[in-house]
């Protein structure tokens, strides 16, 4: 039997509201997102999209992450374009080396369940 340890998410960003002072710049929120700068542009990882109650809807890999979060929420061809409004939480977890990111992503989806992978699930319901 293989063990795979998966990484801890380098950020975890929530659905929030920004809390405006007087000197403070307004954020146009992407579906109630503020903080996807947080997410790095040049690094390459997974994101894991979950719900109010921590259930996880998605998982995508990337070799970017900050523009592929982005194409998430704007594409029509995503996987997540009739979902966007359930997506409570996104953690990045950051992977260089691009077989990494596929096994991680494989073995997430099927030890998780990720409600909305269709592609690589490899469990029955």
């Amino acid at each position: 039997m293989i063990t795979i340890q998966l990484p801890e998410p380098a950020v975890t960003i929530v659905r929030r509201k920004q809390e405006l002072t007087p000197d403070t710049t307004p954020i146009k929120p992407i579906f109630g997102f503020i903080d996807f700068h947080e997410i790095p542009r040049d690094k390459g990882g997974l994101l894991l999209f979950y719900n109010q109650s921590d259930e996880l809807l998605f998982v995508g890999k990337a070799r970017k992450l900050r523009p592929r979060l982005k194409k998430h929420f704007e594409d029509q061809v995503s996987p997540l374009r009739n979902h966007r409004e359930e997506v409570a939480k996104i953690a990045a977890i950051l992977v260089d080396d691009p077989m990494e990111r596929e096994i991680y992503e494989t073995y997430v989806i099927n030890t998780e369940r990720a409600k909305y992978n269709t592609e690589k699930a490899f469990y029955r319901d």
